[in-house]
């Protein structure tokens, strides 16, 4: 499972400055339900200082996210505008102690929420600034620029590393030729072309899901008192149920999604999703 840090979970179990901010004049929203994440961020300045008295956040996310954005509230009341401006992912992530690099894109969301809800309270219209960006990642709906300005202000190099910080290629998989191209555009490098894997039988799969789940998921979950059932297969639906200690824990919904879920994308299929069986 994820190695979170002590102040991850600490900001996922307690989140601060949660709610809507009624007073807000700053309002930044990003992301989608459709995506998985998504997180809106309520502002109060003062409009003689431009100093942040109030922060809070409504998000619907991961474990990382929740924190993240908790994080961020915390850091940036106080600061003026301009200083939250300069506010990175990184000092976010820092904050934290740390956040695993699968979870970089939860950091990269809050600064963009904070981005939004500062150009919010400025009068401008960020939707129609962007709105003829070229999609690259119709999964997660990721422009090019997008990950243009992450792999230059990150110097990332490898397709997974810009899924770690956007979400870009973490699905299906069809962008990823397209993400190697930004990536060699922006480090003046040769193109290296994402070899397509051939289509995978139900077979095929149902052998490498199982393998999966009794060689790596089920022995961590065991590790931690629980323990987890393959109920069924329906094409790249993966319906599982939890036991044991997993099966009572609050945040099962979280080692779903988190850990059983993408473990399973990154062994067997990027198109995987999995479901609580009934």
């Amino acid at each position: 499972m994820w190695d979170y840090t002590d102040s991850v979970i600490n900001h996922f179990e307690n989140p601060r400055n949660v709610g809507k901010l009624e007073d807000a004049n700053g309002i930044g929203e990003v992301g989608s339900l459709a995506c998985g994440d998504a997180l809106k961020l309520f502002l109060k300045i003062n409009p003689e200082t431009e100093v942040i008295e109030d922060a809070k956040f409504m998000t619907f996310g991961c474990a990382s996210a929740i924190a993240s954005a908790s994080a961020l509230t915390e850091i940036v009341k106080g600061m003026t505008i301009t200083e939250a401006l300069k506010v990175t992912n990184e000092q976010i992530a820092d904050y934290l102690g740390g956040l695993p690099q699968q979870k970089m894109h939860c950091s990269v969301m809050g600064q963009e929420a904070l981005h939004a809800a500062i150009a919010n309270y400025r009068g401008e219209d960020v939707v129609a600034e962007h709105k003829d960006d070229k999609i690259i990642c119709q999964c997660f709906w990721v422009s090019e620029d997008k990950i243009r300005e992450v792999v230059k202000e990150h110097g990332l190099k490898t397709v997974e590393e810009v899924t770690n910080y956007t979400k870009a290629g973490g699905k299906c998989g069809k962008c990823h030729n397209e993400i190697k191209r930004i990536i060699a555009e922006v480090n003046g490098t040769p193109v290296e072309e994402v070899k397509q894997k051939p289509k995978m039988s139900n077979l095929m799969r149902m052998k490498m899901v199982t393998a999966a789940i009794e060689e790596k998921i089920a022995p961590a979950l065991q590790n931690d008192g629980g323990d987890i059932e393959l109920v069924d297969i329906d094409g790249s639906d993966v319906y599982v149920k939890l036991h044991g200690a997993c099966g009572s824990c609050p945040h099962a919904t979280e080692t779903l999604k988190s850990f059983v879920e993408e473990t399973l994308r990154n062994e067997v299929s990027a198109d995987i999703t999995v479901l609580e069986a009934k």
